[in-house]
């Protein structure tokens, strides 16, 4: 089975937003290289690791308003592994072999794609991810404006069919 490794390409800067990519790392790691008898265990771990892992990111999009494509992404993801997990149950490893060795291209997009953009975000609009809160200004500070998607509201989006 393939593996993953942590590297600076996943950093987001973010410490929580690291550390719980470095752990899904390593949780998928455990998954992958699971002896038959130790799968559903490993993958079960893996499951509640990435709850939370989303549970986490997608508090800070609520707190923010940030848009609803990534935390749907999460939705589709931890659907797909719910899926996945009761054919395992059943003894049908196909489907997680198959999701095992897709995994980590996705994570990588994700994590460059999707979360860059939100640590991006929070990172300027001042977004405190452990007080789940916008910290205070400082005297003449104003806030970034953030990612431009984050900020749009349904007058200002492009008119259906219109090029942007």
């Amino acid at each position: 089975m393939p593996s993953m490794t942590w590297s600076e390409s996943l950093s987001n800067n973010l410490a929580p937003m690291d550390e719980t990519h470095r752990e899904f790392v390593e949780c998928y790691n455990t998954v992958a290289n699971a002896a038959p008898e130790n799968f559903l265990s490993a993958f079960d771990r893996l499951i509640e690791h990435a709850k939370g892992h989303f549970d986490l990111e997608n508090a800070w999009m609520q707190a923010v308003d940030f848009p609803g494509c990534h935390r749907a992404e999460h939705d589709r993801v931890l659907a797909v592994m719910l899926d996945i997990r009761k054919r395992v149950a059943a003894g049908d490893l196909f489907f997680a072999r198959r999701l095992i060795e897709e995994l980590p291209a996705w994570f990588e997009n994700h994590v460059n794609g999707m979360d860059a953009a939100l640590a991006f975000h929070l990172d300027s609009i001042g977004f405190d991810v452990d007080t789940c809160a916008l910290r205070p200004l400082a005297d003449g500070e104003t806030r970034g404006a953030g990612c431009a998607c984050a900020a749009l509201s349904a007058e200002d989006a492009p008119a259906e069919g219109a090029v942007a």
